[in-house]
């Protein structure tokens, strides 16, 4: 099994309206990417868990909401470790559009 991917998403917003954020986050993000579907979201506190459909494939991780960073790790089936950069770079920059403070 591949190592998981690990994307480290800085913020100021505090732990609590960064969940709230996250927690609206991944459906509209799903929403938006049509090759992409939501199989599970569990809340525990401030960690999620979730599984994700891309590309007929199952991914699993979860989300840690810490006071100043948001640390997600996603495991991806072999099929799409070569995508592995790309997706890395997305749930960064989508990560940090909700984040960033309005």
């Amino acid at each position: 099994m591949a190592a998981p991917l690990i994307v480290s998403i800085p913020h100021r917003l505090g732990r609590e309206e960064a969940t709230r954020r996250l927690k609206t986050g991944l459906a509209r993000a799903a929403a938006q990417l049509p090759m992409m579907s939501v199989d599970e979201e569990r809340w525990d506190g401030d960690r999620m868990m979730f599984r994700v459909r891309a590309l007929g494939q199952a991914i699993g991780g979860n989300v840690d909401v810490g006071d100043d960073v948001v640390r997600v790790e996603v495991t991806l089936p072999w099929l799409l470790q070569k995508f592995a950069q790309v997706a890395q770079a997305a749930i960064k920059s989508r990560g940090q559009l909700l984040l960033d403070k309005k």
